[in-house]
């Protein structure tokens, strides 16, 4: 069977140039162009779709969002995003407590002390729910609230040392980094049927908002496994590639290079490392102290330099690409040093990306062009983090945050992404208008048409299928996404506010959306 589209704007680069028709056969672009060639070149018996003036987009890629934890925080987290105060933060905790039976755990995720007024402690949470280990992450997951009851889980006391790579305050309950492991493997280990529901969840999510492909940056085994499962049963409503972590987050242990894997909706031949903190949490590594922080902070790296060097190259030598988290300027300068070191001594091998790239230097952005480096940062920061950075960048890298215009300026590849549920706001649209009219650097905007060839042509380079979709040509995946008003004659302030008809993959029939 044959398809056309047409009936209203069709655009196959989502550059802002249209097409009048797009026809697909068995599940690829068959012929982009005028109505009357897509009709010849179907021949007899094509179906043809009446988009009825809606928009048509090859198919959106958010190429990070923590896929599993956005359906957690969906179905069974406690999500205190929303808290908009310290009264309120206090209240869904303690009715969270309420509800749950005597000593099991309770978890949330969403605190941010620049929305709330205040960051929870260990003394709140021993007061708001007394006798239960209590563990709140916060919005960025690099910092982490605990009570008393789950340091004693954990067994960790007073003079409990701090992993590489981590920080522990006893006395206020405050885990950062990698010390969050000793907590975390104190938990209740999920079951595979958990993940996979999670999974499931956070990807019928993402779907309804118009996406057709995402990136879960931060795999183990256990999740790998669900993945699988899901793949085989075919269950997977959007295409998914994974990067798997060789060190977990809040953990000491290396895992080894997983099995690669290879499927029309799962992808697995890229690693991951954290190479320091979070940027809105005052833990990303810079060269000169935040403000505002309790005593002076530079951030945190994870890595000695050579031992990133040595599991970096044992990826790269087997063929994995890297997708490296680094968001501070002396993170980016380790991590772009190793990518050097790659390319010099094994120039053979994959391209790699670099998950956020927040502070970069001109001569950051000079280095990470020659050596093809794929940027994937998150513009939808710049709208819900903002204060953060008021707050907590040093004054010397003000004009360096998340600089959108630049990465596009050196010539980078570059994919855009959400970083969801580190952000309550995941719609595709909502991280354009944050690109072309809020950034925090000002003349750092970019055009619509740049922003959503991040979300569409970088979301695949980032993936590493740009060869079978990311755009609208002759035998290329039909992949789309279908918009309910035009991206190119919208106002900026209004971007969010275009409703999703449908996120299409391959030959299946359009799905419509949630209604967001």
């Amino acid at each position: 069977m044959t398809t056309i589209y047409t009936g209203g704007p069709i655009y196959p680069h989502a550059d802002g140039r249209a097409v009048e028709a797009l026809a697909v056969r068995s599940g690829r672009v068959l012929h982009i162009g005028t109505l009357e060639d897509a009709r010849t070149v179907a021949g007899p018996g094509a179906r043809l779709h009446d988009l009825g003036g809606d928009t048509l987009l090859p198919g959106l890629t958010d190429a990070h969002v923590h896929v599993w934890k956005v359906g957690q925080l969906r179905t069974t987290l406690l999500d205190l995003r929303e808290a908009g105060s310290p009264d309120e933060l206090a209240r869904m905790v303690r009715e969270r407590h309420a509800q749950l039976p005597p000593g099991v755990w309770l978890w949330g995720r969403g605190w941010n002390e620049t929305r709330q007024g205040a960051s929870p402690d260990r003394a709140l949470l021993d007061a708001l729910a007394p006798g239960r280990p209590v563990l709140l992450t916060r919005t960025c997951a690099h910092i982490h609230a605990v009570s008393t009851a789950a340091l004693e889980r954990a067994g960790i006391g007073p003079d409990t040392p701090a992993p590489p790579g981590g920080e522990i305050d006893y006395e206020g309950g405050r885990l950062t980094e990698t010390a969050y492991g000793l907590v975390f493997d104190a938990m209740p280990a999920p079951t595979q049927a958990q993940y996979e529901a999670w999974i499931l969840a956070g990807l019928e999510y993402l779907h309804s908002l118009g996406f057709t492909a995402a990136t879960d940056p931060a795999v183990d085994a256990p999740l790998y496994a669900a993945y699988r499962a899901l793949d085989a049963a075919g269950r997977l409503p959007i295409r998914v590639n994974l990067l798997y972590i060789r060190r977990p987050d809040g953990g000491s242990q290396t895992l080894p290079l997983p099995e690669k894997h290879l499927s029309p909706f799962l992808r697995c031949n890229s690693v991951k490392f954290f190479g320091d903190g979070g940027l809105s949490g005052a833990t990303a590594a810079v060269s000169v102290p935040y403000r505002n922080t309790e005593g002076p902070s530079q951030g945190v790296l994870r890595f000695k330099t050579e031992e990133l060097y040595e599991l970096a190259r044992e990826a790269h030598v087997a063929g994995f690409r890297i997708g490296a988290h680094a968001i501070g300027d002396v993170a980016l300068d380790q991590l772009l040093s190793v990518y050097a070191r790659l390319a010099e001594e094994h120039p053979s091998g994959p391209r790699h990306r670099i998950e956020h790239f927040g502070l970069p230097s001109a001569a950051h952005l000079r280095l990470a062009r020659e050596l093809r480096v794929i940027a994937v940062p998150q513009p939808v920061f710049l709208h819900e983090l903002r204060a953060n950075y008021d707050r907590f960048v040093p004054h010397e890298l003000a004009g360096q945050v998340f600089p959108l215009r630049a990465y596009f300026d050196a010539g980078l590849d570059v994919a855009f992404s959400s970083d969801g549920p580190v952000v309550r706001e995941l719609r595709p649209l909502a991280g354009v208008r944050a690109a072309v009219a809020e950034p925090y650097v000002p003349g750092m905007e970019v055009t619509v048409a740049q922003a959503l060839g991040a979300y569409t042509r970088g979301g695949a380079v980032a993936h590493g299928d740009e060869h079978e979709r990311g755009t609208l040509a002759p035998g290329s995946l039909a992949d789309l996404t279908i918009l309910g008003g035009d991206p190119f004659q919208t106002e900026p302030q209004d971007l969010p506010g275009i409703p999703v008809r449908g996120a299409v993959l391959a030959s299946q029939a359009p799905v419509e959306s949630e209604r967001v």
